[in-house]
């Protein structure tokens, strides 16, 4: 979330730890298994991990400006 805050993105939350059902159905639909877990326009991106990595690589903004997603400048 510090992450997508910093780059300006509005994003929503769901919190899968208020439901076994909830947080065991979202690790099944992306075959992920650990949370938290990001995805843009319905797309998987990744866990806390992958998304860090691709901050720091460069690589998120352009990720997301290619979704469509506003990003701040």
């Amino acid at each position: 979330m510090q992450i997508l805050d910093h780059l300006g993105v509005e994003y929503g939350s769901l919190n899968v730890l208020e439901s076994d059902d909830l947080r065991q159905g979202v690790k099944t639909f992306s075959d992920w298994p650990t949370i938290p877990q990001l995805y843009v326009k319905g797309e998987f991106v990744g866990g806390c991990d992958i998304v860090r990595e691709m901050f720091e690589q460069g690589e998120l903004r352009g990720f997301l400006e290619g979704k469509g997603v506003p990003v701040a400048a």
